[in-house]
């Protein structure tokens, strides 16, 4: 199905140029630089930027029949790599695995499932591999003290390279918890930029926060630290009222722009705002 931006930004009401988040002089801030909007159904779940600066879309409407059939009835934000689509798959409440697909530039998809450790949530919100396309990074949700890290399948030369089984490598424990994780992706080799979904307020003064996290080296197959940080609210804008979803989460290291999606309440939800950034400095 061909996805399309949308313009309906007269519509909704919804587009803001030029919005800083808060610094001090001189340091480094996000600056929101648009939105544009995307079918959720075909789009609404997560987003992942091609080399040719195209983005390609995740939502219900892309799940594969012969995945649906199998009982992977949800996706999540996806990530590419070295021309790899890497896509986060989960069940049922009852499942007691989750599964990544694959899909190789040629087109092939192989399906690598992970059975589930003790205490392990199912939920398999996103997918984003490092920028050495060894380790693959994902996580639960509800709170949350680490992201899980697994071993990336194809590009790393320890999995199989058909698809099947697909066991956690280690983890990376945040210095502070998080909530409802939608989707990270990696800025740099040390540093994660993740969109929450958390309207709490509890954990960060920030409601539906974009968070960074800052790992103390490189993945490398060994257990590691990530330092979080609040960097600003997510906006919430619709002429619809309710309840707003966050979801994907895509960074281009080659043009700068980070991109959130933000699903609005009640009848627009029909419509996904994708929000652009860019980093400035004064």
């Amino acid at each position: 199905m061909k996805r399309q931006l949308l313009t309906l930004a007269a519509l909704l009401g919804t587009l803001t140029l030029g919005v800083s988040t808060a610094s001090a002089a001189g340091d480094p801030h996000w600056e929101q630089t648009g939105t544009a909007y995307t079918d959720t159904l075909g789009g609404g779940q997560g987003l992942a930027g091609r080399a040719d600066g195209s983005l390609l879309y995740r939502g219900p409407a892309t799940i594969p029949l012969g995945l649906r059939i199998k009982g992977w009835n949800h996706v999540g934000d996806p990530d590419i790599a070295r021309g790899y689509v890497f896509d986060a798959y989960q069940g049922p409440d009852t499942a007691t695995s989750k599964m990544f697909a694959v899909t190789t530039p040629a087109g092939k998809r192989y399906e690598y499932v992970h059975r589930l450790n003790p205490g392990e949530k199912l939920n398999n919100s996103f997918a984003t591999v490092s920028p050495d396309g060894q380790w693959l990074v994902s996580g639960e949700w509800g709170e949350q003290t680490r992201l899980q890290v697994f071993p990336a399948p194809l590009l790393n030369p320890a999995t199989p390279q058909t698809g099947g089984d697909l066991k956690e490598a280690w983890q990376i424990t945040l210095d502070k918890p998080v909530r409802d994780i939608q989707g990270c992706d990696f800025a740099t080799d040390t540093r994660l930029l993740c969109a929450s979904d958390d309207a709490t307020g509890t954990l960060f003064p920030e409601i539906r926060p974009l968070l960074q996290v800052d790992l103390a080296r490189n993945l490398d197959g060994q257990p590691v630290t990530g330092s979080v940080k609040s960097l600003f609210a997510l906006p919430q804008r619709s002429v619809c009222t309710g309840t707003f979803e966050t979801e994907g989460v895509d960074y281009d290291v080659n043009s700068g722009t980070l991109r959130v999606e933000m699903i609005p309440p009640g009848v627009c939800a029909v419509t996904t705002a994708v929000h652009s950034y860019q980093q400035v400095t004064d």
